[in-house]
């Protein structure tokens, strides 16, 4: 039997972990085996650019942490190795970074285990669907473009309008 230190770090473990997946938009549970240093730390920088958490998690404390979180289903892909990638905000980067990475590096070496958004347990094909979609800050982008283009062209509109006036007017002497 572990001693009480032991058991208490093991619990603060798990109640982190708990609080994260709570806090979570959206969470990727992947088998890391066979990828070198060089390449998990591509993966963690890109992972960090899309505000994504990342680490690698013992199978038993993820287990308790997901089972108090609501989210049990997820226990049957909990052996091997196993890292947990969450997205407080926006859902998307965690499932397209770690879904683009699985095709680079190649199943075998690494794969998406299981995947959760907003409490509900995802099945592969919704998680090949997420993992086209574009994040939420790019769709927000997109949107800006979209609502400036009319108020960008009458701007252009006006501009020359102005210019063809300036030009049909006589100089003055």
């Amino acid at each position: 039997m572990p001693n009480a230190k032991v058991l208490e770090s093991k619990k603060a473990v798990v109640a982190a972990l708990e609080e994260q997946l709570k806090g979570a938009a959206s969470g990727v549970l992947v088998d890391y085996s066979g990828i070198t240093v060089e390449q998990d730390t591509e993966l963690r920088n890109e992972l960090r650019k899309g505000e994504v958490t990342y680490s690698v998690v013992k199978n038993t404390m993820v287990r308790r942490a997901l089972d108090e979180s609501g989210l049990s289903e997820l226990d049957g892909v909990l052996h091997g190795n196993t890292s947990l990638a969450t997205a407080a905000e926006d859902p998307i980067p965690p499932i397209r970074i770690l879904s683009d990475f699985a095709k680079k590096m190649g199943e075998d070496k690494f794969h998406i285990k299981a995947a959760f958004m907003e409490g509900k347990v995802l099945s592969q094909n919704e998680i090949a669907q997420l993992a086209t979609m574009t994040s939420k800050n790019d769709l927000y982008a997109q949107l800006v473009g979209v609502l400036v283009a009319p108020v960008a062209n009458l701007a252009a509109v006006v501009n020359a309008i102005a210019e063809k006036d300036n030009e049909a007017a006589p100089a003055a002497e």
